[in-house]
């Protein structure tokens, strides 16, 4: 039996204007509306209109909301402020990551967890078993929420036309109520692109008379609608990791290259404590494979799984790889071993299809945009 994909509240807009649609975690999405390359450039240097409503969002509330995140994820929830947002993971008891997320204190007893699409049943119906035992109500809100997404250059100013809400003391990873375009919505300064951005939490029904007020905000300015493709290059060139690709079950945060995440300071226990001190402690004495960035001295497009190799033999493997409108080069983001994992590292090449094929070894990210 075949489960029809679910849809977003813009799906109908998406295919008025023309986009490709993929099914994407169980949801039909749009791949792109034209170019690919023409949405990420635009996001770049303009500004890109997408629809992320495929997003997970889960709300703990009561007075033990925060313990209960505490224990089941492994960041320091504790010291998050009222208004602003962490990302951190949430592992398994042997310290696998099942997935990496946004938390957003939204008032002093109130959370919203938001977590990949692909994950967002696990994570739900972890976090509300690992609330048990404390005075806390876990909430799926997926249902409750779309979510568009502004980034670019040019989204302070589209969405400044749209609100009163104080953009201008908005920090980086940080949300407030306000109103878009007449709509109630949580603005948060999140993104997975590089660029600065917003992304705007709304109820469903108000989504397509946001996402028109967006476009007609824009128009002047080059703002387009992007698709998911174009948000992979993006993140990608970011060095912003993807689950499933960088982060699986079979990596701990600390073989992630993300052991910063893990907050052992905070009290009492939480959920994989024991397997990451020990995981910690053994990527102190002996490095674990580490993650890079490959930039191609050709043309052919690594992929995710293909080999990347030194001295005829294997070193390591692709993670992500696309070609980077923004550099004009196939890239690629790779766990490799520690001894050739310094950038400029000579003779290191991806094995495409039986041919190995040169590399230069980077530091991450390949893009960081000028602040």
């Amino acid at each position: 039996m075949s489960t029809a994909p679910r849809l977003t509240a813009l799906d109908a807009l998406h295919r008025s204007l023309g986009a490709t649609m993929t099914d994407f975690a169980g949801w039909d999405m749009p791949l792109r509306y034209a170019s690919e390359r023409d949405e990420h450039n635009a996001v770049r240097t303009r500004a890109g209109l997408f629809d992320l409503s495929h997003m997970g969002e889960i709300t703990l509330t009561g007075p033990e909301a925060v313990k209960v995140l505490d224990y089941a994820l492994v960041g320091n929830i504790s010291t998050v402020g009222v208004g602003r947002a962490r990302y951190t993971h949430i592992c398994r008891e042997d310290g696998g990551i099942l997935d990496d997320l946004i938390v957003y204190r939204l008032g002093e007893t109130e959370f919203m967890v938001v977590a990949n699409a692909s994950n967002a049943q696990v994570v739900l119906d972890a976090i509300t078993e690992r609330a048990a035992g404390f005075d806390a109500e876990v909430r799926d809100d997926r249902d409750a929420y779309a979510l568009i997404a502004v980034q670019g250059p040019e989204s302070p100013g589209i969405l400044k036309s749209l609100t009163d809400a104080d953009l201008d003391g908005l920090k980086y990873y940080a949300g407030l109520p306000g109103t878009v375009a007449g709509v109630p919505a949580l603005i948060a300064r999140t993104g997975y692109t590089g660029e600065d951005g917003f992304e705007l939490f709304v109820s469903p029904e108000h989504a397509v008379a946001l996402w028109q007020a967006l476009t007609e905000a824009g128009a002047g300015v080059g703002l387009v609608p992007a698709g998911l493709s174009c948000r992979d290059t993006l993140r990608l060139e970011a060095g912003m990791p993807l689950y499933g690709h960088e982060l699986t079950t079979s990596l701990t945060p600390f073989d992630a290259g993300l052991g910063r995440v893990v907050k052992f300071e905070k009290e009492g226990d939480f959920v994989g404590r024991a397997a990451l001190e020990a995981a910690a402690e053994k990527a102190a004495t002996k490095a674990p494979r580490k993650l890079v960035g490959l930039i191609a001295e050709g043309r052919r497009v690594p992929r995710a799984g293909f080999p990347v190799v030194a001295d005829g033999r294997v070193i390591g493997e692709v993670t992500s790889g696309a070609p980077s409108p923004t550099l004009g080069k196939p890239i690629a983001m790779a766990y490799v071993d520690a001894e050739h994992a310094a950038p400029g590292t000579s003779g290191v090449g991806v094995d495409i299809r039986g041919t190995h094929e040169p590399y230069e070894v980077v530091a991450l990210p390949f893009y960081k945009r000028q602040k």
